[in-house]
């Protein structure tokens, strides 16, 4: 390891590298893949956009892998400093704003159809019942679980598998930042089996949410055939399990960097940045159960 002083005077640029493009490769997979498997669950056929889907997820881990050790070897080798340091900090806060405004953008379009949509289609400003023109019995309630198909759904309740997996998230950051003290009290065994247990209650999140969508699709008739809820529940919480997927793989990737002894008090971007995004999924997810699963 290279020990000596970095100078703060020059800005390290690093040299050209594939990841980028790998990462938008992965983008562009995930986007079409999604696209079509959305397609293809709502028309009940079978196609390839799960297999399309899967494999930009796995390019992106490819990507985050390989570029996440190229940025590993660099700052083990003493070529940042403190000025590109503060970089990466608000490059990270822009980037969770960036999420923050994602995630604004589709509750804003569950507040229109909730609250603007809706009461206008239940004639609340023509005095007239506008949703009978689209198909009859319609009642302007939400969640509205009979589709313009005449069928109907249930809604999928708050208590259960959503309680439980919100608690899971909400120790999940307790758990999370147990560690970080652990790091800053240079406790390297607490900080470690901290770190698994967080990363543990990360997976456990995704196996009972992939649970509870075979739930809804087996037991409650809830597809994304449902109209706007079956649609507007699948989106918030498939993105957001997106988002779980990948922060429980930077932390995969932080306990990889942990038990080889990387860290201390004053070097953990890294980890930081890590614990950062793990703390905005939670948040995000605080908000998306109250407004998704209990109003």
């Amino acid at each position: 390891m290279n020990t000596e002083k970095p100078d703060n005077t020059k800005y390290y640029v690093p040299d050209q590298s594939i990841w980028p493009i790998v990462g938008a490769l992965a983008l562009g997979l995930i986007a079409f893949g999604a696209g079509h498997f959305t397609i293809e669950a709502s028309r009940q056929e079978a196609g390839f956009g799960h297999y399309v889907l899967g494999a930009g997820l796995l390019v992106l881990i490819i990507m985050l892998v390989g570029w996440f050790g190229d940025q590993i070897r660099e700052s083990r080798a003493g070529l940042y400093n403190a000025q590109l340091g503060r970089s990466y900090k608000q490059g990270m806060l822009w980037f969770i704003f960036s999420e923050v405004m994602l995630f604004m953008a589709f509750f804003g379009a569950l507040f229109y159809a909730r609250m603007i949509a809706l009461p206008w289609l239940g004639g609340a400003s023509n005095n007239a019942a506008t949703g009978a023109i689209l198909w009859p019995n319609f009642e302007a309630i939400w969640p509205l679980t009979l589709t313009p198909g005449g069928t109907e759904t249930e809604a999928m309740g708050w208590l259960g598998l959503p309680l439980i997996n919100t608690a899971i998230l909400v120790v999940s950051s307790v758990t999370l930042h147990f560690a970080h003290v652990g790091l800053e009290e240079a406790k390297r065994k607490a900080l470690t089996n901290w770190l698994i247990v967080t990363i543990v209650l990360g997976l456990i999140f995704l196996g009972l949410q992939m649970y509870e969508y075979v739930h809804a699709y087996r037991d409650l008739g809830l597809t994304l055939q449902s109209g706007v809820y079956g649609n507007t529940f699948f989106l918030l919480t498939g993105l957001h399990g997106i988002h779980v997927f990948l922060g429980v793989t930077l932390l995969i990737i932080m306990l990889g960097r942990v038990m080889a002894g990387h860290f201390t008090k004053d070097d953990q971007f890294g980890f930081q940045a890590a614990a950062w995004y793990w703390h905005f999924v939670d948040v995000v997810w605080l908000i998306l159960f109250v407004f998704v699963y209990i109003i």
